[in-house]
């Protein structure tokens, strides 16, 4: 039957062009938390599935930090048997309800794909979601391994590397803890990524239970470095291994006059407060301050979640950020979710001084004007000033959306761990391996602040590596 309306759906489509996907209405969403885009139905991912030419040389996988069989997947929900297509996706992820909404597909798989040559590029990332959703809805969950091999790893971080480095080593058979450091598993997946782009009990909680469900352990309040560190759990607890994956949490300020001014937040911290404790809540014990007037300073990903954030809770917001609109970080569809709800983009514009009242809180933002120089290390054309432009910006709320680094805790308190001047641990890509034998390292902790697939695609290489370290290979 399946077969039959493939072949009825590729008469009526126009196999040029992928299947819409429906959303909430902008002026609606601007006013709540809950989930942007609602995703595919079973019917329209069939028949965007369709559009999908089975490559027998897959450039899309190439592009797939977890190298996903995306062309064998796709073909199931041609097919219609969704079970199958989900077992597929988790040989190889852990978190695809996840992925399907978070990572830049753009840059990656959907980003080589062959269709994308001649028309749009098949939407794998909302197929992902589907299929991942799918599954939830039916409580199917992935396999878990067949025996145990009574070998002990110790996983640091609940996040997206952590998550997937223990259910890779899980499905080999290993008995994994992870430690957490807060009081709710998911890293970033949690504290960082706002509801209205990955919601917490459907999908996050969900897929940690998934993780948990092949034997992974996971003990939370262990901050490690304090709690216990990574030598005791080695000689003390019996773990034959370690993975970090403890993220890069700690925010990063421009230096400018008046940054210690009350209004003035860290986007780390904003966010967390909203996603993981809720403080947007009137009787929350942590309340957020809701501003007036906000400008988010920066213009990645995490950018575009603070500034959507203040949007929801009542806030003017602009997005202040030294380059030009081509240069923005941030993926395409966020930027444009964002224009769609009413923020404003100051480009090319840098703040030079946070400007304050009598009492110490921010009264606006001195900022100057600039245009595109030579290109600089990165490749990207460098901002220059632009004398005489300097303008004052009236605010009540600061946001600085500027990067993160690692949290030194750990490789401080780990005898013969080696950092590199950015204080991030030195590891090898190919296997996560650290200069401390039996350790590996993997994500935030490594790269500073990056993707959840690229943290993902970092565990899963560790996994590998640990696997082998602890075969004798």
């Amino acid at each position: 039957m399946a077969d039959v309306v493939s072949a009825e759906v590729t008469n009526k489509m126009d196999v040029l062009n992928k299947i819409p996907v429906r959303e909430q209405e902008a002026s609606v969403r601007a006013q709540n938390f809950e989930e942007v885009c609602l995703g595919y139905n079973q019917e329209e991912a069939m028949e965007e599935a369709v559009r999908c030419i089975n490559c027998k040389n897959a450039q899309c996988i190439k592009g797939c930090p977890v190298a996903i069989n995306i062309p064998a997947f796709i073909e199931q929900v041609k097919n219609g048997d969704i079970a199958e297509a989900y077992r597929i996706i988790s040989e190889s992820s852990s978190l695809p309800a996840v992925c399907g909404r978070v990572c830049p597909q753009e840059s990656q798989c959907e980003g080589k794909c062959i269709r994308g040559i001649k028309g749009d590029p098949i939407s794998i990332g909302k197929l992902e979601r589907f299929v991942a959703d799918w599954a939830s809805q039916n409580g199917i969950k992935p396999e878990p391994a067949k025996e145990k091999n009574g070998k002990k790893v110790a996983v640091i971080g609940s996040g997206p590397a952590g998550l997937t480095c223990a259910g890779d080593l899980a499905k080999l058979g290993y008995d994994v803890t992870i430690f957490e450091a807060l009081h709710e598993a998911g890293g970033v997946l949690v504290y960082g990524i706002p509801e209205f782009r990955l919601p917490k009990e459907d999908v996050v909680a969900k897929e940690i239970a998934n993780v948990e469900s092949l034997g992974v352990k996971i003990e939370k309040n262990v901050i490690v470095g304090k709690s216990v560190t990574i030598d005791e759990l080695m000689s003390d607890e019996g773990f034959e291994a370690v993975f970090i994956g403890s993220g890069a949490g700690l925010p990063k300020f421009m230096g400018i006059p008046g940054e210690n001014a009350n209004g003035v937040f860290s986007a780390n911290e904003y966010l967390t407060r909203s996603n993981l404790m809720k403080a947007f809540n009137e009787d929350s014990n942590t309340p957020i301050m809701r501003g007036k007037k906000v400008a988010v300073v920066g213009g990645g990903n995490v950018a575009m979640d603070a500034a959507r954030t203040a949007l929801r809770l009542g806030a003017e917001v602009h997005i202040v950020y030294r380059r030009s609109e081509e240069e923005l970080p941030a993926r395409v569809e966020e930027v444009h979710h964002a224009k769609e709800e009413g923020i404003i983009f100051d480009l090319l514009t840098n703040p030079v001084e946070i400007l304050e009242d009598e009492n110490n809180w921010v009264r606006g933002m001195k900022c100057i004007k600039m245009e595109l120089g030579e290109p600089d290390a990165s490749g990207r054309r460098r901002p220059v000033e632009i004398p005489g432009s300097e303008f004052e910006m009236e605010l009540d709320t600061v946001i600085m959306s500027l990067g993160t680094s690692p949290n030194p805790l750990i490789s401080s308190t780990t005898e013969g761990l080696e950092t590199n001047k950015w204080k991030c641990i030195v590891a090898d890509e190919e296997f996560g391996r650290t200069t401390k034998e039996g350790v590996f390292a993997g994500g935030d902790a490594v790269t500073g602040a990056a993707t959840v697939i690229l943290a993902m695609g970092a565990g899963k290489a560790a996994a590998k590596g640990i696997h082998e370290y602890l075969s004798g290979k």
